[in-house]
């Protein structure tokens, strides 16, 4: 085996921490001594060890001598676990191979200089476009302090959510409903506008055992939000925030404030000057709360406003080989539009897959200063 097939390894063991590490980043490690793996670990969960301790928990022989390949930096800090390097310079590893760089600011090239201190050989940005893939999430997390939202909508060849009735059962397969449950456990929030409860009343909760629910945003500008949805109901077994803006007198939200959360939700009151929810104050006051991605599973308003608001990092689109037709059918996003097309919103295309019947297609939405880059990768 290379360096390559380790490092790979890495990547494999990482991904088994998908959904369980948030806030942390999904980390794997390999550690090899004459040609042979004798230990590896992944970070399982938030909380537990991190990947290098596990694969050290594992050694089927001294590691004296050995080469550790390791899908992140190495931490340097006490969190809730002590720090790695601190087990990797104690168990005499020789070498340190490392993909991706930590922009934590307590790690950030001091895991690095610790180990070179100690005499470990380490080797940096091995495999780092492949290792970076692992932790979008967690870069923007740790580095804004506010969610990594992903925009994700089903919709026909021609373009709509729904038909001219409203009717939106089922657009795609099994199979990408299916995916749609994996990303809801993947991510650790999950957004939709109360159009979406009044005309759907959903769980917005997982559906397949083993995985867990995010914690479910609730945009709803007046409070409208019935007592007896479902969301509401079942706030008591799955984390449900509501967020609103302003409405009524001080004692009418006091009373509905006041039955909500005795019912288990948490509200948020953050107005825009329109008396709308302001997204972006919304995006900090839920990164405040530790919340370091979102599901956007909103109708075309809410989807219109989160892009305006600019707080959409990655758009997810799910595609049907259907059409609907119709003038007054459902659209992704709604709004008033831009007028020209040099005024869209730009995205990079980033994978392109068939589920199922369907096709998903993944695209980063481009940042103002990255848009001409963007363009020219795509």
């Amino acid at each position: 085996m290379t360096d390559k097939d380790y490092m790979l390894r890495a990547i494999q063991l990482a991904k088994k921490g998908e959904g369980w590490t948030n806030p942390n980043p999904m980390v794997g490690a390999v550690i090899v001594k004459d040609g042979r793996i004798i230990g590896e670990g992944y970070h399982r969960k938030c909380g537990e060890l991190h990947a290098e301790r596990n694969a050290l928990a594992s050694l089927t022989e001294s590691a004296e001598g050995a080469t550790l390949y390791v899908t992140l930096e190495p931490c340097c800090h006490y969190g809730k676990t002590p720090p790695c390097t601190e087990a990797i310079i104690e168990q005499k590893i020789k070498k340190v191979v490392i993909g991706s760089r930590d922009p934590n600011p307590e790690v950030a090239g001091k895991g690095v200089r610790i180990l070179r201190e100690a005499g470990v050989t380490v080797t940096e940005d091995f495999m780092r476009d492949e290792c970076d893939r692992l932790n979008p999430v967690f870069f923007h997390y740790i580095t804004t302090k506010t969610p990594y939202v992903v925009m994700k909508y089903a919709m026909t060849l021609d373009g709509k959510i729904a038909t001219k009735t409203g009717a939106s059962k089922w657009i795609t397969g099994e199979a990408a409903r299916a995916e749609v449950q994996q990303m809801r456990h993947r991510y650790m929030g999950i957004m939709a506008g109360i159009g979406t409860v009044l005309a759907d009343d959903p769980m917005l909760n997982v559906r397949v055992e083993g995985l867990k629910s995010p914690v479910r945003i609730l945009c709803d500008s007046k409070l409208r939000i019935p007592l007896d949805s479902q969301i509401v109901k079942s706030a008591g077994k799955y984390r449900t925030i509501v967020a609103y803006a302003d409405f009524g007198n001080d004692k009418e939200k006091q009373e509905k404030t006041d039955i909500l959360h005795a019912m288990g939700v948490e509200t948020i009151c953050c107005p825009d000057e329109n008396c709308q929810i302001d997204l972006k104050k919304l995006m900090h006051d839920l990164g405040n709360e530790g919340i370091d991605s979102i599901l956007l599973e909103g109708g075309g308003t809410l989807n219109d406003s989160a892009l305006r608001a600019g707080i959409v990092k990655e758009v997810q689109a799910f595609i049907a080989p259907k059409i609907f037709g119709g003038m007054n059918s459902k659209t992704p996003v709604e709004g008033i539009g831009v007028d020209i097309p040099s005024e869209a919103v730009k995205l990079k295309y980033t994978d392109i897959c068939q589920i199922g019947e369907d096709i998903k297609i993944t695209c980063q939405v481009c940042e103002k200063e990255q848009e001409e880059s963007c363009l020219q990768e795509s």
